[in-house]
């Protein structure tokens, strides 16, 4: 399998910081400029990609291994 690259999540981060912010001042809204929702917008599309991807690779992979029956019984105690 090639090296994955590292994701640049700053912008992930920046936007749940102002989020935060917001919701601390109990401000009723935010507004970022354009270029901040383009680099978000963008790192968003990254990760869902990757994730896609990811979760492609293990169902393939999980398709090479054997099948395992896993029972569960549940008697309601805690």
């Amino acid at each position: 399998m090639p090296a994955v690259e590292p994701l640049n999540t700053i912008p992930l981060q920046q936007f749940i910081s102002t989020v935060k912010s917001a919701e601390n001042s109990r401000a009723k809204e935010i507004k970022i400029d354009i270029a901040t929702a383009k680099n978000l917008a963008f790192t968003l599309g990254i990760v869902m990609s990757r994730v896609h991807g990811e979760l492609e690779q293990l169902v393939a992979d999980s398709k090479n291994t054997s099948d395992e029956i896993i029972n569960i019984t549940m008697d309601g105690k805690f």
